[in-house]
């Protein structure tokens, strides 16, 4: 039987015991990201077996789903699924597993033939690039980047600095002016909830284990950005924000920061692009070295 608790800042070295010497590259695996979206997926997490299992929940047409993510860690993995099932059961819900990658799909199937209905999820693809390339925008097609880059040098003197605790709280005031500038529509509640993960991520920068960077113009924060490491080698960014009105700055925000990502870390995650449009563009324009497959895998009855 699993026991399932709460995550929370404190489950910080039990959760990554598993997540960073694994091979899951899935943003979902970040503990920077279980833990700062908690508040709204009532995400928690148990260990069993050699597994760490995450269950949280999903809202679709206003009602909510019992979810899990894939068991990472080492062992039986026959078992582990076998006591999500029973979990699943005793919480009576049909077993949905979310985020299987192509690796993930072939092992379920392999262990289980004929059991699961797998659902493509393309807005939730995950957009994984080389962190060399993102650090050095070599080649022709960077070119674009670095006109970009070239262009705001040309009209700005700017300034990069770490995210530090002091830092922080000139982000939190950035991150509340771009939110109250977009906070219209059927968009609210969706920048609304970004906006408390933000809060929290930002209130908890070191004990989440977080990173980040921000360009400064004229003494002023005009973009910022932070991420975590997913696994051993591969390193996700989880905010990166701007003020639009300096044309470039996004590139160069994302060029600083990678550049200063350890270079024990191969990749780099900027996750997905939820189905918008103009992030979607963006995220192509980088020119990723893997668009990550996601899946739900619902268990046949």
């Amino acid at each position: 039987m699993l026991l399932f608790k709460p995550i929370t800042v404190e489950d910080k070295k039990a959760i990554t015991a598993f997540t960073l010497p694994g091979d899951l590259p899935n943003c979902d695996y970040a503990f920077a990201n279980m833990c700062s979206w908690s508040f709204l997926y009532e995400s928690e997490y148990a260990v069993m077996d050699g597994f760490l299992f995450v269950r949280f929940y999903v809202e679709e047409k206003g009602k909510k789903h019992l979810a899990y993510m894939f068991p990472a860690g080492n062992g039986d993995l026959k078992k582990a699924i076998t006591l999500l099932e029973k979990d699943a059961e005793e919480m009576e819900c049909t077993l949905l597993i979310l985020g299987v990658t192509p690796d993930s799909k072939r092992k379920l199937n392999t262990l289980f033939p004929d059991s699961f209905t797998y659902i493509m999820e393309r807005d939730y693809f995950d957009y994984i690039y080389l962190r060399e390339d993102l650090a050095t925008l070599k080649g022709k097609k960077f070119q674009p980047k670095r006109n970009h880059i070239n262009k705001f040098k040309k009209h700005y003197e700017y300034t990069y600095v770490p995210v530090t605790p002091d830092v922080v709280c000139r982000c939190m005031e950035v991150e509340r002016i771009w939110c109250k500038a977009n906070m219209d529509g059927k968009d609210q509640r969706d920048l609304a909830h970004e906006n408390s993960s933000m809060s929290f991520a930002l209130r908890h920068f070191e004990e989440l284990g977080l990173s980040g960077g921000a360009i400064l113009v004229d003494g002023k924060i005009i973009a910022f950005t932070y991420g975590s490491p997913i696994n051993h080698r591969t390193f996700g960014i989880h905010v990166e924000k701007a003020d639009v009105h300096y044309e470039g700055v996004f590139s160069v925000i994302n060029q600083e920061f990678a550049f200063r990502i350890p270079p024990q870390y191969t990749y780099i995650n900027r996750e997905e692009d939820l189905g918008l449009p103009g992030l979607r563009k963006s995220k192509l324009s980088y020119n990723p070295v893997l668009i990550l497959e996601k899946n739900s895998a619902v268990k046949r009855r």
